[in-house]
């Protein structure tokens, strides 16, 4: 049976193109869409500049990525995490985190198999398990706490369980699986003879606890594909570079597919995406320190202005329930909300598939300057 494109287009989609518009419509300030305000370090963006300018960068790099960039990417791993990656067979370098997730469900699920994904989850999860034949088992973390239930993910596993699907530092709940919670879903895994995606590209945001990725645990490192990019941690989301790691068993598959969809990109940026990944470690501690400052200002003013507010532990995003305002529509509150206050934000629940658990909560975005935060947060004091 043909798919068509319309069919692919959730809600999610949708409703972001709906709230960019009326904030271009509108000049409302845009704390919908989770993109930086600022542009990532100078010098690896010189460095970048400097690479288009010269000569031997301009062709198609490896399907898999230059060897100096998945050099790197092996490095980071050994260096933050004590993994051991082989660059060579280990690695795909890929257009963004979202098409090394595209590449790994449509590679390692076939028709009719079950994944179980952490809901509410990324809008292009739903999309990609549709295109490849397969059924998402949604196991929903709920507010206030967004934890993960245990034994909701255990009862979920069935006959036809293929993966499980993570995001960890978690969007949009902005949840940090702990090292229980990670340890009970291996032992799942491992049980089940599981293969598990795990989408980490907010590695580095993690502001109360460290992330922990799943490869670390015993039994994972040969069942886990472990994805990231530079987007997230450098502030450089329209660079679309990102990867996959795991296995050289998985690896093929990932990049069997991964050959159809763009085969290579970004060749002149992935030497400065290297080099990013060098960075020292006062970079990414100034980095995260200043992404939690944000978290925190935006978080105790929409305290302040009545909001029920559920600070993340990690990612750009922050989560609130409208109710106390007098609203219980999360969808409707959004539409108004740019005529209302000039600030834009995104419902929950459009990330839902239990639509009801996400109809009252509302995601704002603070990686945004200190200035543009408290700017939206006068103009949302006149919800009071």
């Amino acid at each position: 049976m043909k798919t068509s494109s319309a069919r692919l287009t959730g809600l999610g989609t949708t409703i972001f193109a709906e709230m960019t518009a009326l904030a271009q419509r509108t000049g409302a300030i845009n704390l919908g869409q989770g993109f930086p305000d600022t542009d990532g370090p100078e010098e690896i963006r010189e460095l970048a500049a400097e690479t288009v300018r010269g000569h031997g960068h301009h062709q198609y790099a490896p399907g898999i990525g230059i060897g100096e960039l998945r050099q790197a990417i092996a490095e980071h791993q050994h260096r933050w995490y004590d993994l051991d990656i082989d660059p060579d067979t280990e690695i795909v370098v890929s257009t963004g985190a979202t098409e090394a997730i595209a590449a790994s469900l449509l590679g390692l699920l076939d028709p009719g198999d079950e994944i179980i994904v952490l809901e509410p989850y990324y809008d292009s999860y739903v999309a990609m398990i549709q295109m490849a034949g397969a059924t998402r088992v949604p196991v929903t973390l709920r507010a206030p706490d967004f934890r993960l239930p245990i034994n909701v993910l255990r009862a979920a596993v069935t006959p036809r369980t293929a993966a499980l699907l993570l995001n960890t530092p978690h969007n949009p709940t902005g949840t940090v699986l702990n090292r229980g919670e990670l340890e009970a879903i291996a032992s799942l895994a491992v049980a089940h003879d599981l293969v598990v995606i795990s989408d980490e590209v907010y590695e580095h945001l993690a502001f109360d606890e460290p992330h922990v990725p799943i490869a670390t645990l015993p039994g994972m490192r040969e069942r886990t594909i472990t994805i990231s990019s530079i987007g997230k941690s450098f502030s450089l989301t329209g660079w679309k570079i990102g990867w996959a790691t795991g296995p050289a068993e998985l690896l093929r598959s990932v990049m069997g597919v991964k050959q159809f969809l763009s085969y290579t990109s970004g060749a002149p940026l992935q030497p400065a995406a290297a080099a990013a990944l060098g960075s020292d470690s006062a970079y990414f501690e100034e980095f995260r320190d200043r992404l939690r400052s944000q978290r925190d200002l935006l978080c105790g003013g929409l305290r302040e202005i009545g909001f029920e507010v559920f600070p993340p532990q990690g990612t750009y995003f922050a989560t609130t329930d409208v109710r106390p305002l007098g609203f219980d529509d999360g969808i409707d509150f959004c539409r108004r909300l740019p005529e209302l206050a000039g600030v834009v934000a995104v419902p929950h629940e459009v990330f839902y598939d239990d639509r009801q658990a996400g109809r009252p909560l509302v995601r704002w975005a603070f990686c945004k300057r200190p200035e543009v935060l408290a700017e939206a947060l006068d103009r949302l004091a006149v919800l009071t």
